[in-house]
């Protein structure tokens, strides 16, 4: 699975790199929200819970949606801004049916409403469609909606109001500890940019992003199969310190593209693709490959040993020595006439982690 998005003819000084602080704040809201996602940030997190005033507390779990299984898409600014004031004050440039129909977006990898869709503020069928979903998540978010197809200019400015008073009560001081983290990848990624072009930059962001053979698409590894396009208006590529793991793209029709990213740990792993992980599932889920792991867990057999073993045919023993080699939970070699097969550990040690990874970036 892959998220393309379509670069051809797009000028090279359209793709960009910046930090947003209405960005980082959407990735702290979210590990508020989810702190599952972020064991690295536990301490943070209850920090900052046991500091909230009740009252914040409360608008934060009403407006929760609009970050916790999926952003919505105007709180990761395609122009970001030196400023969360002057971030804020883009949003409020955007239309009510614009902003409404992004904040009725509730899960992640769902489908965006088409550029032309009906607004649920004018539609009646929609309102109901946005309403039937709203309530089938729960009491509060079906209030939510309500209240957003009401009044949505009381909404935002409530909405708006509330990440204000984030401001004070720990964003700031959150904003200016990663400061310098933030500016040294950024500057790290123009360099990239400037001297060795959009292939190295991308490479730089991370493994699951690049550049097409062609030149002409940027490719996600993410375990949705959607498209967008950045011909004219650009893309832009914004750098978190709260956002690890997740790799969170803007691709919503009608919408500039937007890739918010992890900014990279020393040495970091390197991400284990989908269709790797799709194969070692796919290699684990057979009970006789499961009993020839079993036994090279324990050593190194050939093909004539683990068929004694195990009653089967070398064929057959064979066919699913390749499926396992195919997904790289083997390794193989050759001693004279002999092919011993052995345990690849590391692969097997991390099949879960690289599922869980591939699932939230």
């Amino acid at each position: 699975m892959t998220l393309r998005i379509d670069i051809t003819g797009m000028p090279p000084d359209r793709l960009c790199f910046a930090a947003s602080p209405l960005a980082e704040l959407t990735a702290m809201l979210h590990a508020l929200a989810v702190p599952g996602h972020h064991p690295h940030l536990a301490d943070w997190v209850a920090d900052v819970r046991a500091g909230l005033r009740p009252e914040l507390a409360e608008r934060l779990q009403e407006a929760e949606f609009l970050w916790r299984s999926s952003q919505a898409d105007f709180l990761l600014p395609a122009r970001p801004r030196p400023t969360l004031a002057q971030e804020l004050d883009d949003v409020d440039r955007i239309d009510d049916e614009t902003y409404v129909s992004a904040a009725l977006v509730t899960t992640c990898g769902s489908n965006r409403a088409p550029l032309a869709a009906p607004s649920p503020l004018t539609d009646v069928a929609a309102r109901e469609r946005a309403l039937d979903l709203a309530q089938a998540r729960g009491a509060r978010q079906e209030a939510f909606a309500e209240r957003l197809l009401d009044d949505p200019a009381a909404v935002r400015a409530r909405v708006r109001h509330t990440l204000e008073q984030c401001a004070d009560a720990f964003f700031d001081a959150a904003w200016a500890g990663v400061g310098a983290r933030l500016a040294s990848d950024l500057r790290l990624k123009n360099d990239l940019l400037k001297h060795q072009g959009i292939d190295a930059a991308l490479a730089s962001v991370s493994g699951a992003v690049a550049l097409s053979p062609d030149g002409d698409c940027i490719t996600v590894d993410k375990l949705q199969d959607k498209a967008t396009a950045a011909h004219g208006s650009g893309i832009t590529f914004i750098p978190s310190v709260f956002g690890s793991p997740h790799l969170v793209v803007v691709h919503a029709p009608g919408w500039q593209p937007v890739v918010q990213y992890p900014v990279a740990e020393p040495n970091p792993p390197q991400p284990v693709s989908l269709e790797t992980v799709g194969l070692r599932l796919e290699a684990l889920a057979h009970p006789v490959r499961l009993r020839l792991l079993r036994t090279l867990a324990r050593g190194s057999h050939t093909t004539g040993e683990l068929a004694h073993t195990w009653e089967l045919t070398p064929p057959e023993v064979s066919r699913h020595l390749a499926v396992l080699r195919r997904a790289d939970l083997l390794s193989a070699q050759r001693q004279g006439r002999y092919i011993y097969y052995t345990l690849n550990v590391p692969a097997m040690t991390t099949v879960g982690t690289d599922l869980l990874s591939a699932m939230l970036r």
